[in-house]
């Protein structure tokens, strides 16, 4: 699927599990910046 999101920005909050972790991979992998933030 291309999201067209090649280059952009993302802020994944609670991205270290969970559906926040497969957003976080899906974003990375059509080829977003991203930034995780959790509080583990």
């Amino acid at each position: 699927m291309n999201l067209g999101l090649k280059g952009k920005k993302a802020i994944v909050t609670g991205g270290s599990r969970g559906i926040g972790r497969a957003v976080a991979n899906r974003l990375a992998m059509e080829g977003a910046n991203v930034a995780i933030c959790a509080r583990s």
